[in-house]
């Protein structure tokens, strides 16, 4: 597997390590699917691990896990994957004009995408939009209106969508939601009643779409920096000094009371602060895979991150529908029955199980190069 990495590297100029990290936040999403980080934190809801596992959980409100950094990398490698696609079409022809129509109705597929997953969480027709797949067909045509642009161009643009977020909440200051921080009570949430007619019950807001769109741009100039004739070096210490920079920002504005960082309304610090860790995480990634050439396992994330798409539709489609209870049956239903193993623990062994399987589908259509594309 290393061998046929490293080939594909070199014959297709592919940068592995967006793969692999593309491939690490799909395992995670696929792992809360599967139930595994709930079922650990069920075995003892008091101190779980410590408090580690509820990394893996969002944050209530005003603060930042682990966890609120996964949407951001998802947005961000999905922008750093459609400049290096758009820069190999423009080697071989193809205009910015003629790939404008892909685009297109490729952020239509993704919307209609994200807005049957929820008809199919509510098991019946719904018009919501709170999904990361309608947020993306959003931030993805922002971002390719002004791919060509220059770096300083995209950078300020992307602080522009921040500022404007913070003009909307801060400036239109509606009856009854008229408090730009707090749940339900905000900008945000007026909007949403606009567009849908409700409000989310756990505070998130469609128009998150907004600040977002900056990690997508953030993702555009990272795939342009990363596949540039640059050294080496020179990459790596602009990804680590743009994440710093973006960390100190929203650190200061956060501590400072200016603007908290609140992830189900992605408030500017937010987007500052998760997408300085996007950058730093980036980095490190990019000088492990690519620069020391450390492939020898990056094949267990590659194979996922090949096929991200596809197994987030179908994780949260046929996993939770059918999947996950189906191998439990077979896993830890079968532990508890005949070797008495506690249900809590039964039920981790189900969830890794439910893991394990859809990881196996992924390297089985990676095996046959079957690749899913919107």
């Amino acid at each position: 597997m290393e061998k046929i990495l490293t080939a594909d590297q070199s014959a297709k100029g592919r940068l592995v390590s967006l793969d692999v990290m593309r491939g690490m936040i799909m395992i995670l999403l696929c792992a809360e699917s599967c139930r595994v980080y709930e079922a650990i934190m069920h075995i003892d809801p008091a101190q779980p691990m410590g408090g580690l596992i509820t990394q893996f959980f969002h944050h209530p409100w005003h603060g930042l896990r682990f966890w609120d950094l996964v949407q951001p990398a998802f947005m961000f490698m999905a922008g750093a994957a459609m400049y290096i696609s758009y820069s190999r079409k423009l080697e071989k022809g193809q205009s910015w004009g003629n790939n404008l129509s892909h685009i297109l109705i490729r952020s239509l597929k993704l919307f209609i995408c994200g807005v049957a997953l929820h008809c199919i969480y509510a098991d019946k027709p719904v018009w919501e939009l709170w999904n990361v797949l309608t947020q993306l067909s959003f931030t993805m045509i922002v971002a390719y209106l002004i791919i060509n642009r220059s770096y300083t161009w995209q950078l300020l643009f992307s602080i522009g969508l921040l500022l404007l977020n913070e003009v909307l909440y801060r400036g239109l200051l509606m009856p009854g939601f008229d408090q730009p921080f707090v749940e339900g009570k905000n900008f945000g949430a007026y909007a949403d009643t606009l567009l849908m007619g409700k409000i989310n019950s756990d505070g998130w807001v469609t128009i998150n779409c907004i600040p977002t769109a900056a990690h997508t741009i953030w993702g555009v100039l990272a795939g342009k920096l990363l596949i540039s004739s640059n050294a080496v070096g020179y990459k790596i210490k602009t990804l680590v000094l743009m994440g710093i920079i973006a960390l100190l920002l929203g650190f200061i504005l956060d501590l400072s009371g200016i603007t908290p960082i609140i992830k189900r309304i992605s408030t500017s610090s937010f987007v500052l602060v998760s997408g300085g860790w996007v950058l730093l995480i980036l980095a490190a990634v990019y000088w492990l895979v690519d620069v020391k050439n450390n492939v020898k396992y990056a094949w267990i994330f590659t194979v996922v991150g090949m096929n991200a798409i596809f197994i987030y539709l179908f994780f949260e489609t046929v996993g939770v529908q059918w999947l996950n209870g189906k191998v439990a049956i077979f896993s830890g239903d079968l532990l508890h029955l005949f070797l008495n193993v506690p249900l809590k623990i039964a039920a981790v062994v189900s969830a890794l199980a439910v893991l394990v399987v859809e990881w196996f589908l992924c390297y089985w259509l990676y095996q046959r190069k079957i690749f899913f594309k919107l």
